[in-house]
């Protein structure tokens, strides 16, 4: 018998601003990406257990491209394992759209291909059912 939470997938696209740049080229720090997959957690665990949940856990972090101030980054969760209280979940960080100073103040683009910036498996408990 499957779980129909097996596969939930939900996506937050968030706009970086140049306040968070913390290095030389207007890289964000890896720490940004963590900070985001919480988020879509957070959202993975209301949709899935009508319960914000708990992240306990990384077991993978790939960091494999910058992300920069003036990108958009789509961040997506999804559902792999559906344990008693725990959920493991895959998530992605990809850049859909990038900034382009040397072009001008406010100059950005769609990327042709989102850039996967960071992945990663975590896991999040929830209460017992009630």
């Amino acid at each position: 018998m499957s779980d129909a939470r097996l596969g939930v997938t939900v996506t937050h696209r968030r706009y970086v601003p140049y306040s968070h740049a913390h290095y030389a080229g207007n890289l964000v720090d890896g720490a940004y990406a963590l900070g985001l997959f919480g988020d879509v957690a957070t959202e993975v665990c209301i949709r899935t257990d009508g319960d914000e949940g708990l992240f306990a856990s990384y077991s993978d972090v790939q960091f494999r491209a910058p992300m920069k101030a003036g990108d958009v980054l789509e961040v997506v969760a999804t559902v792999t394992r559906v344990g008693t209280r725990s959920r493991t979940l895959d998530f992605e960080a990809r850049v859909v759209c990038r900034g382009r100073p040397e072009r001008g103040e406010s100059a950005a683009e769609v990327l042709a291909e989102p850039v996967v910036a960071v992945t990663a498996t975590g896991t999040v408990v929830v209460p017992p059912a009630a």
